[in-house]
């Protein structure tokens, strides 16, 4: 099953497509998804649209889901993302979200991680979902926790074998 779109009170959500590479280079470069996510070595437009067609949309090709564009009904204005991803080395689908620093604290996360994970339940018929984090990032901590997934353990993850807090939902 694939979703074109969802609505939110003041959020849409697109599968992310070739058309966001300017959205993709942007957040990706962030000081905060380099620290809280990783480096994605994505430095030029060119470079956004190969991280999508590769990343992206071959995800989507095989789950049916994958990364959603978060835009702002109001004004058509790119906020951050969220997504459902299935991971090699990681128990579960991963939900995951992130926003455009100029965009923290306004709630988009929650709203927008809030549809993604009613569809995966709803839509795409997962029995859970799983997310990780760093223990320094309290922020998502708190997003992980309001979306009612419960933690579990610490996992190691990752080239650089990082130690992270590991919460599910089964649903």
């Amino acid at each position: 099953m694939n979703f074109s779109m969802i609505e939110t009170e003041r959020l849409r959500l697109t599968p992310m497509t070739l058309g966001d590479a300017d959205f993709i280079l942007e957040i990706l470069n962030t000081k905060e998804w380099i620290e809280h996510i990783g480096q994605r070595n994505v430095h030029n437009i060119s470079d956004a649209k190969e991280y999508i067609e590769e990343k992206m949309m071959v995800h989507y090709q095989k789950y049916g889901y994958g990364n959603y564009l978060l835009t702002r009904i109001e004004d058509n204005v790119k906020v951050g993302c969220v997504s459902l991803y299935n991971r090699e080395d990681v128990e579960g689908v991963d939900i995951g979200f992130a926003m455009l620093p100029r965009y923290f604290k306004n709630g988009y996360a929650y709203e927008g991680a809030s549809a993604i994970k009613s569809c995966a339940e709803d839509e795409f018929q997962l029995d859970s979902i799983c997310a990780f984090t760093t223990k320094e990032n309290i922020a998502s901590q708190k997003l992980i926790n309001r979306l009612g997934l419960k933690f579990e353990k610490t996992i190691i993850f990752g080239e650089k074998k990082e130690e992270l807090l590991y919460y599910r939902l089964v649903f």
